[in-house]
């Protein structure tokens, strides 16, 4: 069974093959969702899309083993690649706090936890602070 360390929470737990990473960070106790670098973070506990991609607040970074995730699928491509912001859902609760993550920097190892299955052994770290602020941010 593949071995998926959180950093930030020091603990690990060991996932079947192919499990999806939200699920099984959740059922561990861990919380991903952080909110926007840090705030908000109960609030997002609850009103978050509930793993269908759409909130982009259950990003991670896989600082080692990401050969062992799934390929990134059109969803994450979406969040992570397009610089084109997403229309927001009209219904009430569904939202879209944020569009587009293709300008935060490090893409090439953030994942959605929620589009992730697990092939193997990860270091995953959650809560990665966004780069508002950065060179590439506002290009």
């Amino acid at each position: 069974m593949p071995l998926v360390k959180f950093i930030r929470e020091n603990k690990e737990i060991d996932v079947p093959e192919g499990a999806n990473l939200r699920k099984e960070a959740i059922n561990a106790g861990i919380n991903l969702y952080q909110g926007l670098n840090g705030i908000g973070a109960g609030v997002n506990k609850y009103a978050n899309c509930h793993g269908i991609g759409q909130c982009g607040m259950c990003r991670v970074s896989i600082t080692k083993g990401m050969e062992n995730a799934s390929p990134m699928g059109w969803v994450e491509k979406a969040r992570f690649k397009c610089p084109v912001p997403t229309p927001v859902t009209p219904t009430p609760f569904a939202f879209d706090p944020i569009p587009c993550l293709a300008y935060i920097g490090n893409e090439d190892t953030m994942r959605l936890a929620c589009q992730t299955l697990v092939h193997g052994d990860m270091e995953v770290e959650t809560w990665p602070p966004l780069n508002l602020f950065g060179d590439n941010f506002f290009s």
